[in-house]
């Protein structure tokens, strides 16, 4: 058997190529790693929905603090003769305590809110498309790798089952060889469908339809480990749960406040006519001032100041608590990054080379006929393994970036 033009077809370039752009990428939505964020903030429907909460909030504000409408009041009676009276009241109830004005505080508080819970609905959904996207690029540059060994293993199965044709190799060794690069093709379809799957996610995110065209370019970035930060201060779910726990202190003194209810107080004015004998029938005009005020005897509203108390010391906790799982998540995702830099050097700088150099020890055995074939491929073999552990270690890097950027809310 010809052992050097077996050599020429069995030596792999192990490389992490960009990955070829699907089929139609001149139609259609393009996004890229850099645009994705935009493009959802833009065109995202669960986000477009959340946005009116804002509008919710506003129409609360605007609400709050107002004072109640003045009552018209009015009564005529008459008995059997033509004596009786007509009269008009107007009053208006007046709080005692600065209600109104807390009312209107704790409004705004809570618009402050609603504008924090959208952007932490913001967060949470740019980072699932940018996880959605890390995947497409990951199954395209793992495609690509498979690509590359199908297209070397079609070429070694036809040249051994030529070769055992003729009776210079074994009919074992070529069906094991076909086998071989059937392997390579069906893990290229598993590929295919996975990226389908991901890449209906990001179209899901975007608020495409199912038949839009969905096009995603570029490769994966360079794995560079980012500036450590721990700060809470930037994410919107913790500006929310400050935002809660102020509004909870202010309730408590609105609570108290509610102890005392609102002073009613009014101008009436009526007529009457009645008769006196012998004189005949008068008619007098009465004007007053009317006033009422609740005694705080029975009701002093203590179960909403308790529970309100309670509240306010249950935000104040999850505040607490969420600032404090935030930096572990922002910890924790940091150093598994450092880690897998660690790993991509090591595998591009030591192993990669090493499994090269194998492969070329093993093809130089071969050659001489020193090593079987299997060896050869074994050595191919490894290879490739090591070539798709990088990829996977750039996969896990650049997830795990992500969720070190939307724990801290890094844009």
């Amino acid at each position: 058997m010809n052992r050097l033009f077996l050599l020429s077809i069995t030596v792999v370039t192990l490389t992490i190529s960009t990955p070829v752009p699907a089929q139609g990428a001149s139609s259609g939505l393009i996004v890229t790693f850099d645009n994705i964020p935009q493009r959802v903030r833009r065109d995202n429907p669960d986000l477009a929905a959340a946005r009116l909460r804002i509008q919710e909030a506003i129409g609360r504000m605007q609400q709050a603090g107002n004072r109640s409408n003045p009552l018209l009041g009015g009564g005529f009676a008459r008995n059997g003769t033509r004596e009786g009276s007509v009269e008009i009241s107007l009053s208006q109830r007046f709080p005692v305590t600065n209600r109104l004005q807390l009312e209107k505080n704790i409004s705004t508080i809570e618009l402050k809110a609603a504008e924090a819970e959208v952007r932490e609905v913001e967060r949470l959904l740019v980072g699932e498309a940018r996880r959605a996207l890390v995947e497409v690029l990951t199954f395209r540059q793992r495609r690509s790798l498979l690509r590359e060994q199908a297209t070397v293993s079609t070429k070694l199965a036809a040249f051994i089952k030529q070769a055992a044709d003729k009776g210079e190799e074994s009919p074992i060794d070529a069906g094991q060889a076909r086998l071989e690069a059937a392997r390579y093709s069906n893990a290229m379809r598993q590929l295919q469908a996975n990226e389908i799957a991901a890449i209906a996610t990001i179209k899901l995110l975007l608020g495409m339809k199912v038949g839009d065209v969905l096009n995603v370019s570029g490769t994966l970035p360079e794995a560079i480990l980012p500036a450590p930060s721990l700060s809470p201060d930037r994410r919107p779910d913790y500006q929310a749960a400050q935002l809660a726990a102020h509004a909870a202190a202010e309730n408590i003194t609105l609570e108290k406040a509610r102890r005392y209810e609102d002073i009613e107080a009014g101008l009436a004015a009526g007529l009457e006519r009645s008769e006196d004998v012998p004189e005949g029938f008068e008619n007098e005009a009465i004007v007053g001032l009317r006033f009422k005020l609740a005694l705080p005897f029975w009701d002093k509203n203590e179960g909403n100041i308790r529970a309100a108390r309670a509240r306010a010391t249950r935000k104040e906790k999850e505040s607490v608590a969420l600032a404090h799982r935030i930096r572990h998540e922002a910890h924790g995702s940091h150093r598994e990054m450092a880690e897998w830099i660690k790993m991509l050097q090591e595998i591009t700088s030591n192993l990669l080379p090493l499994a090269a150099e194998q492969a070329q020890d093993a093809e130089s055995a071969y050659r001489e006929g020193l090593a079987d074939l299997p060896t050869v491929v074994r050595a191919r073999e490894q290879e490739l393994k090591l070539a798709d552990s990088r990829i996977e270690a750039l996969r896990s890097f650049h997830l795990a970036r992500i969720r070190f950027e939307t724990a801290i809310a890094r844009p």
